[in-house]
């Protein structure tokens, strides 16, 4: 898994923040305010998403509506996954991490840790 590049990026947030099914020119539209991107640049890009597996589509008359296929939350914990696999260190990696995180994310991460020794058997 690698990180999308910026456009890939901004039309991923749009599709995620439609939490729909979408066609190319709501995307395009949404992008508008922020960037002038072609609508055939749009249209390309995420047929390229659609075809490395990031985006499902399905015929809508003549046009195409596309969905997420990993939700914002999957994709972020594929990239966490992946920044841990190119350490050296995983034990040095994650404390680093955790030194960043706030106590509130803290105790969210201990129950969950928990959560997970008791459904593995683990103690």
């Amino acid at each position: 898994m690698r990180s999308f590049g910026e456009l890939e990026a901004a039309i991923m947030d749009r599709v995620w923040l439609a939490d729909r099914p979408v066609l190319v020119r709501e995307v395009w539209a949404a992008l508008r305010p922020e960037r002038e991107p072609a609508f055939n640049t749009v249209q390309t890009v995420m047929e390229i998403l659609f075809r490395k597996g990031w985006l499902a589509r399905e015929k809508d008359g003549r046009a195409w509506r596309y969905r997420a296929m990993v939700n914002r939350e999957e994709y972020t914990a594929g990239l966490m996954g992946e920044a841990l696999d190119s350490s050296i260190d995983r034990v040095a990696a994650l404390r680093s991490f955790v030194a960043r995180i706030d106590p509130g994310e803290a105790r969210q991460l201990r129950r969950m840790l928990d959560q997970a020794l008791r459904r593995s058997g683990g103690s």
